[in-house]
């Protein structure tokens, strides 16, 4: 009996990479699993029956509002209710700004953010309507992904950025507004050898000593899985509004944008007076995160 045992989650982009993961652990924890994917998702399907599980794929495009309306109705015709939505569904198109096409932008922001939107929309719908009902689902949760280029910071991803910061904060926000529903939002931000991180040599050479040294996979997606299963579980129930930092063995809790340093008075400022006072509040403040998440010297 695992912590899923009888639930049904739905897992967005699950074909490969940290999605496949997810739906797998989902699948040993007793979900039933709708693995979502416009590529080979039936193989992870496979997967998954061959280990006794269920699940179904379904190929919608989830950045369409029509394709993800019926991702849900997939989850709900097959299963028959809805308790999981994982929103995993990404692609890249790196390049340098000054390089970047609006075709680049475009194409990042709608699957990311619009894929997050619309599955989203359409799940909270049902969980809604059953609220209303008198008739709650049990411990529903969301769980979106956001990443360390779109907390941190990323050179050469500012489309990508820009969309898993709006996700982060998207999260914070739709937590407050579908609490009294008994719904939980929260997400991660991980980092993995994926087909999206295979370019990053740096990385990539890391997590390959890592691996030497200490016989421990540490690039593998399936360490970020856990994290995700749990906070779907019903021990998660006070947890609400937070994004996590997932790597290799490591978590930890993202800190959003804080009042730093600051000076006030009664009385609108000069420009000409504010060269005398925002490099003070500079010095005093924490410099920006490197892309780790750690102050910048």
């Amino acid at each position: 009996m695992g912590i899923h045992e009888g639930r049904v989650a739905v897992v967005t982009g699950a074909a490969g990479g940290i999605g496949r993961e997810h739906a797998l652990e989902f699948a040993r924890q007793g979900a039933k699993v709708v693995v979502n994917d416009l590529g080979p998702a039936q193989d992870v399907v496979d997967e998954i029956r061959a280990m006794g599980g269920e699940a179904v794929a379904d190929k919608s495009d989830i950045s369409e509002w029509d394709g993800a309306g019926q991702l849900i109705k997939t989850a709900l015709d097959t299963f028959g209710d809805l308790h999981i939505l994982v929103n995993n569904a990404g692609i890249l198109r790196d390049k340098m700004f000054v390089n970047m096409d609006i075709d680049m932008w475009d194409a990042v922001i709608k699957v990311h953010l619009r894929g997050t939107f619309a599955p989203t929309k359409h799940a909270v719908a049902y969980w809604r309507e059953k609220h209303k009902a008198g008739n709650p689902v049990d411990h529903p949760r969301i769980i979106n992904t956001s990443s360390p280029s779109g907390l941190y910071g990323n050179v050469g991803q500012s489309n990508y950025g820009a969309a898993k910061a709006a996700i982060a904060s998207f999260t914070v926000i739709l937590s407050d507004e579908l609490a009294r529903l008994g719904i939980t939002v929260n997400a991660i931000a991980p980092s993995a050898l994926t087909q999206m991180t295979e370019g990053l040599d740096t990385y990539v050479a890391a997590m390959a000593e890592i691996k030497e040294r200490t016989g421990f996979d540490a690039g593998s997606p399936a360490n970020i899985a856990p994290i995700v299963v749990w906070l779907a579980s019903a021990e998660a129930a006070d947890v609400t509004g937070r994004v996590f930092n997932v790597k290799a063995g490591s978590i930890s809790v993202a800190e959003g944008w804080v009042k730093g340093p600051g000076v006030s008075r009664d009385a609108r400022w000069d420009p000409a007076e504010l060269g005398e006072v925002i490099p003070g509040l500079l010095a005093e403040a924490r410099p920006n995160s490197d892309g780790s998440g750690v102050p910048r010297a």
